[in-house]
């Protein structure tokens, strides 16, 4: 045969094992920016894919809702070894800091009752909030380029600040941005613009059948969750809709976490998710995993379990999906343009949560000048926010320790 081969047929086939034990060593080691890194130092340095299928992947995945760094394991796994290879994928990414998150969930609502807890909280929330305006501010930067979006930005501020309901806001924005928002296709914000595209391959029957199977089994479990008739159960269907609207990285998907657990259904206080935020900042891999330490409040381990499932399973399946059909909406510019509006609704919701947590968490001057400590320290001295949580912290006890707080 003279035919060519394409670049999935000319690979060697990765073990699913390697694939597995590969994504759980970057779930285990990984903090905040450093993951996405390590996720493609992971694919280049094994050769895993071409660096124009890295790139594509890279694009596709801010083209639907979810977790990008997440859907971007599930897209290397798919590639890889189909869908088997992306659940392993997943799993092996997500696990370490499931089991992580759970301990900590664990301990914290043990001993919250315990009389240095909550001030040592306090301290946490502080950081949280410096990093957070970090986060503001450099979304904004990338996401608000012309009027259309700082409108669509401010309008969302607005909106959320007025209570109105915050996955409403932003299917508003998406509709607002693909009406009114045409970025020049290959240009701009996307991950590996301007990479020439790898070949369209045929849809294959057997990969569309493995992806039908995982969207039956997410549709069982949102029945069962639709079942339970409970918190529990109210809380995973609340998580599968974020999941399923929720765009960009896990700190733009907060707002809508909040919205649901803290404003629409109280299930937790502010102060609580302010200190489920940090947990999973402190955590290695992804930063939904504050997923967990929600559900863990509502129904112990089981239920982190099935939250963790509802944050990241509407997405997993997307990616499936989109990989079989991306080559040909690549450049859709009204796909582009909604994904543009409703990122600038990100940079106005996230902006409320960071005077929300605010006005709990700087409780006085030394939470001020702790929270501000660690904007410095993430925005102009670019250091790692493992390493400002670490500092911060024991600078915090230490204040604790000596009663100056």
């Amino acid at each position: 045969m003279t035919a060519e081969l394409t670049e999935a047929e000319a690979r060697p086939q990765i073990s699913l094992s390697t694939i597995f034990a590969s994504y759980f060593i970057v779930g285990l080691t990984a903090f905040g920016m450093a993951i996405l890194q390590k996720l493609k130092a992971l694919v280049m340095d094994h050769h895993w894919l071409s660096e124009e299928e890295m790139n594509e992947g890279l694009a596709m995945v801010q083209l639907y809702p979810g977790p990008l760094m997440v859907d971007f394991a599930a897209y290397v796994g798919y590639k890889l070894r189909g869908v088997l290879g992306a659940i392993l994928a997943t799993t092996g990414f997500i696990l370490p800091s499931f089991v992580l998150m759970s301990v900590l969930s664990a301990f914290y609502f043990a001993a919250g009752n315990l009389p240095w807890v909550h001030p040592l909280f306090v301290g946490l929330e502080a950081l949280v909030v410096g990093i957070l305006l970090n986060v503001t501010l450099e979304m904004g930067g990338r996401n608000i380029q012309n009027g259309t979006e700082a409108v669509i930005m401010l309008l969302a501020f607005a909106a959320l600040l007025f209570k109105l309901n915050a996955i409403l806001i932003v299917l508003v924005a998406l509709a607002l941005g693909a009406w009114l928002i045409r970025p020049t296709a290959g240009v701009g914000k996307m991950a590996g613009a301007g990479k020439p595209a790898p070949k369209v391959e045929a849809v294959s029957a057997k990969r569309w059948a493995g992806i039908g199977l995982v969207v039956a089994a997410i549709l069982a479990v949102v029945a069962f969750s639709w079942s339970l008739n409970s918190e529990m159960g109210g809380l995973a269907l609340s998580l599968f809709k974020i999941g399923s609207v929720a765009f960009g990285n896990g700190t733009a998907i907060i707002p809508l976490i909040q919205f649901e657990t803290v404003d629409a259904h109280h299930w937790m206080s502010l102060s609580q998710f302010a200190d489920g935020i940090a947990l999973g900042q402190i955590t290695p891999g992804p930063f939904l995993i504050t997923a967990t330490f929600i559900g863990y409040k509502l129904a112990g381990f089981w239920g982190g379990l099935l939250a963790t499932f509802a944050i990241f399973s509407p997405s997993f399946a997307m990616t499936l999906g989109f990989t079989e059909v991306f080559a040909r909406i690549r450049n859709l510019k009204a796909v582009r343009g909604a994904l543009a509006g409703v990122m600038a609704s990100f940079v106005g919701l996230l902006a409320v949560v960071l005077l929300q947590l605010g006005g709990v968490a700087l409780t006085g001057p030394a939470a001020f000048a702790l929270a501000g400590a660690a904007f410095v320290a993430v925005r102009w001295f670019k250091i790692d926010i493992l390493w400002v949580f670490v500092v911060g912290v024991t600078l915090w006890g230490g204040l604790l320790t000596l009663g100056l707080v």
